[in-house]
């Protein structure tokens, strides 16, 4: 029979369970303390961890001095010899009024050479008799020049474009050839002149050049009759050049609408 005013016994499952929920408090709260910690942004990390991380993002966007960077590629090269430039012995012609026609080459050059740089070409400006001409190598080779600025009749007006009479390269300088007197007809209104001379087609720059460069010459116009074109123009006449190499270069179609 039981005695009133004394204190039951726990039994041994009542203290297991309290123990067992004290220790599931205890787990719970160091992981809820894990989690809150790893979520915290890094300006709440000491400062010792902050400088540690803030050095390696630095690491990581710096490259080592040894790491090799890419190397540019070198742009395809198109050569520009500018009729009679440092030609001592033959300066090229000179009207009566002192017009050359170097001064007239000089300058549908310069204009030909900014346009082929702004289509992604490198350009190389060459002298009549520039040493680089032996074995030269470039996409293309074109010499500018101007005929005469004497009168000879109503007839001598007009541009000629040329190769070599002995081309080792006869399909890509004939495709130059025609892609030329199509863009420079256009371009300029110019018809051409069928007056194509041994100096033209024994130029002695295509002697020279390396065998792998397609080369022609052009007579831009004559000096008398298309004067006005070849002296308050000029930037039209590169762009009819530059139009033709551009042709040939991108192979482009060669049709009479082009």
């Amino acid at each position: 029979m039981e005695k009133h005013g004394s204190s039951p016994k726990r039994s041994p499952s009542l203290i297991a369970e309290t123990l067992k929920s004290i220790f599931t408090v205890l787990v719970v709260a160091f992981a809820v303390a894990t989690l809150y910690t790893a979520a915290k942004p890094i300006g709440l990390f000491s400062g010792e961890f902050s400088a540690r991380l803030a050095e390696a993002v630095k690491s990581k966007e710096t490259p080592d001095e040894g790491w090799p960077t890419a190397t540019p590629r070198p742009k395809p090269s198109i050569g520009i010899v500018v009729g009679h430039w440092g030609d001592n012995k033959d300066p090229g012609a000179v009207c009566p009024d002192g017009l050359t026609e170097l001064s007239i080459n000089q300058e549908v050059a310069t204009l030909l050479q900014q346009r082929l740089i702004a289509a992604g070409f490198g350009v190389d400006m060459l002298k009549e008799f520039d040493e680089n001409l032996a074995g030269y190598q470039a996409l293309a080779l074109i010499s500018i020049h101007a005929d005469s600025c004497t009168y000879i009749n109503d007839a001598a007006t007009g541009f000629k474009v040329a190769e070599s009479r002995y081309n080792p390269r006869p399909e890509r300088t004939a495709r130059m050839v025609a892609c030329l007197r199509n863009r420079y007809a256009k371009a300029t209104g110019l018809s051409e002149h069928q007056s194509i001379t041994a100096d033209m087609t024994d130029y002695h720059a295509f002697d020279e050049i390396s065998e792998e460069t397609p080369a022609v010459i052009i007579e831009i116009g004559f000096m008398n009759l298309d004067r006005q074109i070849l002296t308050q123009n000029q930037a039209l006449i590169a762009k009819g050049i530059a139009d033709g190499v551009l042709c040939y270069t991108r192979n482009e179609s060669i049709t009479n609408d082009q």
